[in-house]
């Protein structure tokens, strides 16, 4: 497997360092936290830690408004404190991944004080600064994904600036190349630093057109769906020039080596292909979210797996994710027997698999009282499901503590007190062991990492597909019903089980029995 980039072989893992391990007992985790826990990491089998947004920051989105891109909030620490945690990291053999926020700073980053001090200002066409309609109202229609128009009036100024999110995140204008330079640094300050690659936000938004016309109506807009599905992204998103700032931000990590560019981009498959680039000039993983929508369908899941591998440039690297800071947790998706299943699915599928924190205990949304939502999706659209704080709850270390392991202080948001590490690490059926065999396997069988994938198939509530790298061939059975079922095979020998006791047990020629809710590995 040595031909393969460490990104292609390894698993990354996810943390919202806000809520993975508090060193100081105010209720908010920190890079010191961190560092006390990347021993775990070892341990469960993963290969690399991303964590979302550590800038110096208001918090009006929690870190994804950016003041100052090349510091570290005093809420989770100092510089030195992320030298001692990436430095902990290497010597454990961890890649560190950094979120990138380009497409929008604070609107207190200095940046836009000089921008919207004056329209003389050498850096007011830094951001997306427009005259008033002739009626005096927006430029034109465009939505803010958190509700209401995207564009915010400065009096002083006499301007509208747009903002695709909050009105404290004002959109930067990539049109600029001066903006395009300062951003550059920004990504070498960090490679500078041995930080091994980013995860990019919202990266198919950068760039928006340059005539500002209005975007169409959505004419299949349902009620209750968020505000600015009313309309079509024409206009403000997948742009054909954000290529381009792809390719360029590819050519910057390439001269400090083996280092990946992610993407999150949330397009249908064939655009989200256009986002590898021609022969590997563009993201290294655009990422792939279709499992976190997904009806959990034996049928749909054959499909998408087809579909997207048939899809794929030649040149390109798959790759899955099951959770994330921004949609509700497997767990309370496909229920707790499910989420076993669905962790297989994820770390037997060919390409690089993401994980999010907890997901590998089973961790569900955090019930969230009215009175302590934190979210501005949340707070600026209430009743329509777009809170990100049930999936944002503290890491459940233990169940023997008020904080769970996580703190020693009140945590920000609250704790569920249902499952933690330290009642399943010594549990050889829980779903920790699970993920740590499932890791370990995949790790020494390279039929999982670089092998091809073939014959995906759906039987009812069946899953099955194999993967084959030169004389090994596994064969994958997932049971995604409520009900047992049989399976088709070879003969051969069940390698991993989530149903215990099977581990070590003898497929037949034919009709193989299937529990419910069971999945397991075999070699053929």
């Amino acid at each position: 497997m040595s031909e393969l980039a460490w990104w292609q072989r390894g698993v990354i893992y996810q943390i919202y360092p806000r809520s993975f391990q508090d060193s100081d007992g105010d209720g908010i985790g920190d890079l010191a936290g961190i560092t006390t826990r990347l021993r775990y990491l070892v341990e469960l089998g993963v290969d690399a830690v991303w964590l979302s947004p550590i800038y110096p920051s208001p918090m009006a989105d929690f870190g994804y408004d950016v003041a100052d891109y090349c510091n570290i909030d005093p809420m989770f620490g100092t510089l030195a404190d992320f030298k001692q945690f990436a430095d902990r990291a290497h010597e454990l053999g961890l890649k560190v991944l950094l979120d990138f926020v380009p497409n929008h700073s604070s609107d207190r980053h200095p940046w836009f004080e000089e921008s919207r001090s004056s329209r003389e200002n050498p850096k007011r066409d830094w951001y997306l600064w427009r005259d008033p309609a002739p009626d005096g109202g927006p430029p034109n229609n465009w939505l803010s994904r958190m509700g209401g128009s995207a564009w915010e009036w400065d009096a002083p100024t006499r301007q509208y600036y747009y903002h695709a999110f909050l009105r404290e995140q004002p959109d930067l204008n990539w049109r600029n190349p001066r903006v395009r330079r300062a951003m550059d640094d920004v990504l070498r300050f960090w490679l500078d630093r041995g930080v091994d690659g980013f995860r990019v936000d919202v990266l198919w938004l950068l760039i928006k057109d340059a005539r500002f016309r209005d975007n169409p109506p959505n004419l299949a807009y349902k009620a209750g769906e968020p505000a600015h599905h009313r309309l079509l992204q024409t206009h403000t998103e997948d742009q054909p020039e954000v290529h381009d700032i792809v390719r360029s931000m590819r050519a910057t990590l390439d001269e400090y080596g083996k280092r990946v560019l992610i993407g999150e981009i949330y397009l249908p498959v064939p655009q989200l292909m256009k986002y590898y680039g021609a022969n590997g000039d563009g993201a290294d993983m655009p990422f792939n979210f279709q499992l976190l929508n997904a009806r959990w369908n034996a049928g749909d899941i054959a499909n998408m797996i087809r579909d997207y591998n048939s899809a794929l440039p030649e040149h390109a690297w798959p790759n899955w994710v099951l959770g994330n800071h921004d949609n509700p947790r497997v767990a309370s998706r496909a229920g707790p027997v499910q989420a076993r299943v669905a962790a297989v699915l994820l770390l037997t599928l060919r390409g690089t698999p993401t994980l999010y924190y907890g997901d590998e205990i089973g961790m569900t949304d955090g019930d969230i009282p009215p009175d302590q939502v934190q979210d501005p999706a949340e707070l600026r659209q209430p009743g329509i499901g777009q809170g990100r704080d049930p999936e944002r709850t503290p890491m459940q270390w233990n169940t023997s503590s008020a904080g769970s392991g996580f703190t020693t202080g009140k945590p920000w948001l609250p704790i569920a007190a249902n499952t933690s590490v330290h009642d399943q690490e010594d549990d050889a059926s829980s779903m920790l062991s699970l993920y740590r065999r499932l890791l370990s396997l995949r790790h020494s069988n390279a039929a999982l990492v670089q092998g091809t994938i073939e014959n995906v198939a759906a039987f009812g509530d069946v899953l099955t597909y194999e993967r084959r790298c030169r004389n090994l061939r596994l064969f994958i059975a997932l049971n995604m019903g409520a009900k047992e079922a049989t399976v088709q095979a070879h003969r051969g020998v069940v390698l991993l089980s989530t149903l215990a006791g099977r581990d070590g047990d003898a497929l037949v020629e034919g009709v193989n029995r299937l529990a419910a809710g069971e999945a397991f590995i075999a070699a053929i």
